[in-house]
Parts: structure tokens; C-alpha cells; sequence
């Protein structure tokens, strides 16, 4: 038995949508993305492109992206060659890297390399718009007392016999 679900035209609108709603919701305030792919099955591969699509069209330009190509420990079935993978990684401006979850092969260095990246981006965003994290606040002021306080302190007697 299968169940047919019919949706007028105007609750696919509605559908739709909602669905960009999340899409919006889910990416917003991404600083970076890890694409990956199983490097022996080809049509994952195929659908990097797709993705890379949907982050680009719902992220800022400036998201930092790494393609990973998964399971490098299975030579013997290997459906995309590195350099297919390498060609694309440069032609999309993106970063690439090569693991193997099993043999915790290059994760690690996955992950630091693509937080290195966005700590890069996001220090040249805050230089350029001139925010230095070390700066006080603008209007703000601290009152850090004045010289007479010192003073009353020393004279008090709580540091000196």
C-alpha cells in the first residue's frame, strides 16, 4: 500500500518557503564548512558541486571551505583519483584535504586547518573594518579611580607596618 500526498500549487509555495526559512536559518553566522565526500563512490563526489552551491548561496563570501574526500584507506576501490578532486578543490577556491575516519588519517589536521582559515578571515574582517578586540569599547569609559584613593590605601596602613 503507498500513501500519495497532493498539494495544491499554493501549499508548495507555502512549503517552499518554509523550507527557505530553515535553509536561511541553518547557514546564518557560518564561518566555515567541511564538504565531504566518499572517495569511492563517484556520485557523492558529483553532489560536492550542489553543495558548495547551497552554502554559497545562503553564506557570506567570505566562508571558508574544505573539501574532504573520506575513506583514503580504500585504495583498492578508489572512484575518485585525487588529482579529479585537487582540480576541483582549486577551481572552486576552496581547500582540500584527504582522510581516513578508520585510520584517523588527517581529521585532526581537517578541522585545524579549516579553524587556522577562519581565524585568518575573521582577524583580516576585524583589521580592515578597524575593530580591535583589545581596544575599549567606544562611548565607554573606566574609572580606575584617582591618585588620592592610592593614597588612602598606603596611608591606612594594610601594606605597611
Amino acid at each position: 500500500m503507498s500513501v500519495l500526498y497532493y498539494a495544491p500549487v499554493m501549499e508548495l509555495g507555502s512549503l517552499f518557503e518554509q523550507y527557505r526559512a530553515i535553509t536561511s536559518a541553518y547557514y546564518r553566522g557560518a564561518v566555515g564548512a567541511l564538504l565531504v565526500y566518499d572517495v569511492t563512490r563517484h556520485v557523492t563526489f558529483e553532489n560536492v558541486a550542489r553543495w558548495l552551491k547551497e552554502l554559497r548561496d545562503h553564506t557570506d563570501a567570505h566562508i571558508v571551505v574544505m573539501l574532504v574526500g573520506n575513506k583514503a584507506d580504500l585504495r583498492h576501490l578508489r572512484a575518485v583519483s585525487t588529482e579529479d578532486a585537487t582540480s576541483f578543490a582549486e577551481g572552486e577556491n576552496t581547500f582540500f584535504m584527504e582522510t581516513s575516519a578508520l585510520e584517523s588519517l588527517n581529521v585532526e589536521s581537517a578541522f585545524t586547518e579549516v579553524l587556522t582559515q577562519i581565524y585568518r578571515v575573521v582577524s583580516k574582517k576585524a583589521l580592515e573594518i578597524g575593530d580591535d578586540p583589545a581596544a575599549l569599547p567606544k562611548g565607554q569609559t573606566i574609572d580606575v579611580g584617582s591618585r588620592d584613593d592610592v593614597s588612602a590605601v598606603k596611608k591606612s596602613g594594610c601594606c605597611s607596618a
